[in-house]
């Protein structure tokens, strides 16, 4: 037996290297601070003091990761972005019951652990807090040699929000004739990307390809949209019975989980007009048609549903905020049967 004296260095696993990640995301956490955070980073838990902002909350929690976008970030080696999409993967599903994000957490885990790699991933998620306006309050970074190949990490993040009971958006307000507004994604967010990688890596040199003026790398790492403050200024304004985060299943699986029983969905094939880099994600896949729609956002990244009445007034703001928009379909009564068609 050896009696040669073994460290957690020797094992793998590097202390100084997770002191030196924590002092140097510490400012970047910080940014992210809103007035209700209780204490600073490095404590067992984390606290936040819901006091005094809400009358009847309620909590509305959700957690996600990035899928196989993740591979396209490592094989690309760019890293500082991803943790946007992280961020935007919980904050926009926790939006759509018109909750405010208040804190989140992640989690990094890695084999070995990359200082510079790490706070680039880490400052990706604290920018990604700062535009959904909610507190980086937590997280952890783990190290665990032999699980993960070299140069490989793992993320997952986890959001809670609230919202005044009164103003739940649950879709029971939804009715028949109801109109779909589909507001602008940046690209396939995060979502699909096993089946981007597939198609990106069987073309001819796909790092030097441009699409609709874009590099097409830029195009398939832009990070996904955070809807967070311009969707709450929206609700401040205007009755929103439903809304809808575009995600894995696309246009086909999302929009119909918040449409009531014996309700069903006419979306307009037409009205989905592919940005460039789906329409090359369809050419060189030979994707069918059907088969992007259940797989890709198709650049509708996030759905309002709304009363006729409505619709006008919702576009003027949209408008305001910056928020490109167009009107994808509408509600119809159908009880049983394939819920979600496309029509035209």
């Amino acid at each position: 037996m050896s009696t040669t004296p073994l460290t957690y260095r020797d094992a793998g696993v590097d202390i100084d290297a997770g002191n030196e990640v924590v002092e140097r995301i510490k400012p970047l956490v910080k940014r992210t601070f809103r007035p209700e955070v209780m204490g600073g980073l490095g404590g067992f838990g984390a606290m936040f003091d819901l006091s005094g902002r809400y009358r009847e909350p309620g909590l509305v929690s959700g957690t996600d990761g990035v899928g196989t976008k993740l591979k396209l970030a490592q094989q690309l080696n760019r890293h500082d972005t991803i943790g946007i999409d992280l961020v935007a993967m919980c904050v926009n599903d926790v939006l759509v019951q018109g909750a405010e994000p208040l804190f989140f957490l992640d989690y990094f885990a890695t084999g070995k652990l990359q200082v510079d790699t790490t706070v680039s991933v880490v400052g990706g998620i604290a920018k990604g807090c700062e535009l959904a306006g909610c507190a980086l309050i937590g997280g952890e970074t783990a190290e665990m040699p032999d699980m993960y190949p070299p140069g490989e990490y793992d993320l997952a993040g986890f959001c809670v929000a609230a919202v005044e009971k009164s103003k739940i958006i649950d879709g029971s307000g939804v009715r028949a004739g109801d109109v779909l507004l589909g507001i602008a994604s940046s690209g396939p967010h995060s979502n699909g990307y096993s089946l981007v990688r597939r198609i990106f890596d069987r073309a001819d040199r796909p790092g030097e390809l441009d699409v609709g003026g874009v590099k097409l790398i830029d195009a398939l790492m832009a990070p996904t949209t955070i809807y967070v403050k311009a969707i709450l200024d929206l609700l401040s304004h205007h009755e929103i019975p439903a809304m809808a985060h575009i995600t894995g299943g696309g246009l086909t699986e999302n929009i119909i989980r918040v449409i009531p029983e014996g309700l069903g969905l006419d979306i307009e094939a037409s009205a989905i007009v592919l940005p460039p880099v789906f329409d090359w994600l369809q050419r060189e896949g030979a994707v069918p048609r059907e088969e992007m729609w259940r797989t890709f956002n198709c650049g509708v990244g996030f759905v309002l549903v709304l009363a006729p009445g409505e619709v006008a007034a919702v576009s003027a703001s949209l408008a305001q905020l910056g928020l490109s928009h167009r009107e994808i379909g509408n509600v119809v009564e159908r009880d049983g049967g394939e819920r979600v068609r496309f029509v035209g």
